[in-house]
C-alpha cells in the first residue's frame, strides 16, 4: 500500500517556519492544485499525488512523510 500524505504532514512541512498552516491557506493551496480538500482532511492522499506536483509545499510534505515512513520501518 502506498504512503499517505495527511493533514498532519501538512502542518509540519509548513514553509513559514510557524508550525500550524491555516485552513483558508489549505485550502487555497488544494484548489490551486486540484487537490481534494475533504478527502486530504478526512483520509490522507497517496503521496504519488503530491510528488507529480512542482511545489515547494507538497515537495516538503513528502520529504516529511517518506522519513516518517523510513524510520518506521527502521524502528
Amino acid at each position: 500500500m502506498s504512503a499517505l500524505i495527511t493533514m498532519r504532514h501538512a502542518r509540519a512541512a509548513s514553509l513559514s517556519g510557524r508550525p500550524v498552516i491555516c485552513a483558508p491557506g489549505v485550502r487555497a493551496w488544494c484548489d490551486r492544485h486540484g487537490i481534494d480538500l475533504r478527502t486530504f482532511c478526512s483520509h490522507g492522499l497517496p503521496i504519488e499525488q503530491f510528488e507529480a506536483l512542482d511545489d515547494a509545499f507538497a515537495q516538503r510534505m513528502v520529504a516529511i512523510a517518506r522519513a516518517e515512513a523510513e524510520g518506521a520501518s527502521h524502528g
